[in-house]
């Protein structure tokens, strides 16, 4: 009986090694992307995913592939691209992600309230086991929903970061034609001295596809199809059309930038006017209850201390 436990010991001590092997492996796991001018950016996906996702596989493919999930795949997809996680996780995987968390992380952190509850003083631990049901149930919506949530985040965090470098990157591409360079040459020179960032990264995919054969318009097209912003798709519009049109793409470079220029300053002029609306909240929740506290508190101890006497 004694060999029998000691087997059963061993085995279940040579799993959770295991499972803790594979689990840090995956968390400390950085994917590079290599990009057309052999230049190298970091990307990894959050660790709260990389945990799950090597589990993602035990999900059935019917589920994760059916045909009823086609558009919901090609949202996802577009997301992935728009977020610049292109071929690092793929559309069923994040629909697995979807099945995976709840279930997985849910019923985990679900086995440790129980076991916190089952350490409290009786009374205390049945009254809170009596919501064990509520709290699971929350957290199995609010894990379900994370997927969804992080790749909204990436993409307006890409999105943001564009927002930023585009004016500036208009007006060098603006500045290197108008000097005597062709759209390529201008291109190549700002990809060639600007760090790693999202818009630099898709000028080099433009760059790239048309150092293969593809038409500027094609090349731009694609542009503003993965990046999905208004900005974006704006610009790329007004050079196809001066290309169809013949005339000077310096011009409608300048153009865009004022244009782009000018929508930043009055996004930040509606951000700077919602300041005192998302101040309110709190301001009243938290600074006028301490501004009370100091101003009356003196007052009503001294009138507590009277009327004790």
């Amino acid at each position: 009986m004694t060999k029998e436990i000691l087997i059963i010991s061993f085995m279940f001590l040579f799993a959770a090694m295991t499972v803790t092997w594979q689990i840090i492996r995956t968390a400390q796991h950085v994917t590079y992307i290599t990009l057309a001018d052999g230049r190298r950016q970091e990307r990894s996906l959050p660790m709260l995913i990389r945990l799950v996702l090597p589990f993602v596989g035990m999900v059935p493919s019917f589920i994760t592939e059916h045909a009823s999930l086609e558009e919901s795949r090609h949202r996802i997809n577009k997301k992935l691209v728009a977020g610049g996680y292109e071929g690092l996780i793929e559309a069923p995987e994040v629909i697995g992600l979807r099945i995976m968390m709840p279930l997985g992380l849910g019923t985990v952190l679900c086995v440790l309230l129980g076991m916190s509850y089952g350490s409290m003083p009786e009374g205390i631990g049945n009254a809170l086991a009596s919501r064990q049901y509520m709290i699971y149930l929350l957290i199995l919506i609010l894990l379900g929903f994370y997927p969804d949530v992080w790749m909204k985040k990436s993409v307006q965090a890409r999105h943001k970061s564009i927002e930023r470098a585009l004016p500036l990157v208009l007006d060098l591409l603006t500045l290197s034609v108008e000097s005597g360079l062709d759209f390529m040459s201008g291109i190549n020179r700002i990809i060639q001295y600007r760090a790693i960032d999202p818009l630099g990264e898709e000028l080099i995919r433009v760059f790239r596809e048309i150092q293969v054969g593809r038409s500027r318009k094609v090349a731009l097209q694609n542009m503003a199809a993965r990046i999905d912003h208004t900005d974006i798709r704006s610009v790329t519009n007004a050079l196809v059309q001066a290309d169809e049109l013949g005339t000077g793409i310096g011009t409608a470079l300048r153009i865009q930038s004022d244009q782009i220029r000018v929508k930043r300053f009055q996004r930040a002029e509606k951000l700077g006017n919602e300041a005192p609306v998302k101040m309110l909240f709190p301001l009243i929740a938290f600074i006028f209850p301490s501004v009370f506290l100091i101003l009356l508190g003196p007052v009503l101890l001294q009138m507590a201390l009277r009327g004790g006497f």
